[in-house]
């Protein structure tokens, strides 16, 4: 009789959380980050169709990297949930604190199982307050772990190399034209050499919450964000002293706002065919 082959379970954990890891290290990095009126979404996505940008709710919304057909499933099922509870008792009463929960329990369940691999995905679920205090930012990663995000979080590829670049340059209060330079330029330092990003290559969403609308999420088209980034300063930065191209990005922030005809546009190209979002 042959002796089952045995690992010990330490060994076992180790081996999953490397297979995950690595899955999402092969993928491009989304940031997000706080501005002055709400929260902003930037990710390097060349697919014109496979948003890993989506609204979840009228105050959240929800940013992935990784596979997509696993984020997707996770983001559809979380749009389900919202809008059962919603229905079920009211609007109000449907939390990105809540919704995150849910994640973590079935990010945790397929980690821990033996039976199926674990999620190649780490995520975001932010909900918009009244102020900026109010926001709340929560980031997962692919074994159900959870935590509380202020400020800014980096996700997917090089994640602590563009993290390092955005914790030098971000500061409480930045504008949003300031912080679409920022998000731009650190997915640009996300290697050796740096790289000078298009508007068609990366993909942009804001939860704004000068919005009349009770829906707070917004997609910036290719159209305004060209715009945004040709009449911003490359060097312009909240830690940089008062300069002639300041007063520009203050001005430029409620042109993204203001166009709420503005149709969303995916970059053009197609995705590699095995390589995670």
């Amino acid at each position: 009789m042959s002796v089952p082959f045995y690992v010990s379970p330490e060994q076992l954990m180790r081996d999953r959380a490397d297979f995950a890891r690595k899955g999402i290290s092969k993928g491009r990095s989304a940031i997000a980050l706080q501005y002055a009126d709400g929260i902003l979404f930037v990710a390097e996505n060349r697919s014109p169709a496979l948003h890993k940008v989506a609204e979840i709710y009228d105050r959240m919304a929800f940013a992935a990297v990784g596979r997509y057909n696993e984020f997707e499933n996770l983001r559809i099922a979380g749009v389900r949930l919202a809008d059962m509870r919603g229905y079920s008792y009211d609007r109000r009463d449907v939390t990105g604190r809540a919704l995150a929960n849910a994640y973590a329990q079935t990010l945790g369940a397929i980690f821990s199982s033996g039976g199926e691999k674990p999620l190649e995905v780490e995520i975001l679920v932010a909900e918009i307050g009244a102020s900026t205090a109010e926001d709340q930012i929560y980031r997962l990663t692919y074994d159900g772990s959870i935590a509380d995000v202020r400020g800014y979080a980096v996700m997917g590829g090089p994640a602590e190399q563009v993290a390092d670049y955005v914790g030098e340059h971000y500061q409480e209060g930045i504008s949003l034209a300031g912080a679409l330079r920022l998000a731009v330029d650190a997915l640009g330092h996300d290697s050796n050499e740096v790289r000078e990003l298009t508007p068609d290559q990366i993909e942009v969403a804001v939860l704004d919450r000068t919005r009349t609308q009770v829906r707070k999420f917004k997609r910036i088209s290719e159209e305004t964000l060209a715009r945004i980034l040709s009449e911003s300063s490359p060097d312009t930065t909240p830690s940089t002293p008062a300069e002639e191209a300041e007063p520009k990005a203050v001005e430029d922030t409620p042109v993204a706002r203001s166009s709420d005809d503005d149709v969303p546009v995916a970059p053009p190209e197609n995705p590699e065919d095995d390589r995670p979002l």
